[in-house]
């Protein structure tokens, strides 16, 4: 080899200045329980409040402790809205979340609440990628939300690993 025309080796990748957000860091931690307002109705079909929160009160809540709740109601009835309020006092103090679906949509709900709360200060004018590749079920409607969240504020969207990217956005020249 010619130490003449040997040049040092560059990592483009970090040194082009791209934040790559890995969206399954955004999972829920924790086992996913469902709380089925189903057990709780008189004859499948009405909620009395009275025996409703009887029932809540003798209800083991610590079971919940770090994990998530999914309250929701298996069967075809009219649930009224502070039922699930009830529901969300009683928990709150042990689950580590607590959300009003049933347990498989629990995952994307959970993607949505968390993307909603980020702080997009820190993308402002930046190149992002959006990592593709996870060891957990990232769900569709996280990337279509992180993307059009950052759109207002990134200079650039990509999709996949910074060596191998899919464009996304690219903000417009003024």
């Amino acid at each position: 080899m010619n130490p003449a025309t040997e040049q040092p080796l560059v990592n483009r990748v970090a040194a082009s200045n791209l934040v790559t957000i890995d969206l399954e860091m955004l999972y829920p931690a924790g086992d996913i329980v469902g709380f089925d307002l189903k057990d709780y109705l008189f004859m499948e079909m009405i909620l009395k409040e009275k025996d409703f929160r009887e029932a809540l009160k003798a209800h083991d809540w610590e079971q919940y402790a770090e994990k998530n709740l999914a309250v929701f109601c298996s069967a075809d009835a009219i649930i009224p809205m502070w039922a699930y309020m009830l529901v969300a006092t009683s928990a709150a103090p042990y689950a580590s979340d607590i959300i009003q679906a049933a347990p498989e949509q629990f995952v994307e709900l959970a993607f949505l609440k968390k993307l909603a709360a980020m702080d997009l200060g820190d993308y402002e004018g930046k190149r992002i990628v959006v990592k593709g590749c996870s060891d957990k079920p990232v769900p569709p409607s996280a990337y279509l939300e992180i993307t059009r969240r950052l759109a207002s504020v990134a200079q650039s969207i990509m999709f996949g690993e910074p060596c191998s990217t899919v464009p996304v956005y690219k903000k417009p020249k003024e």
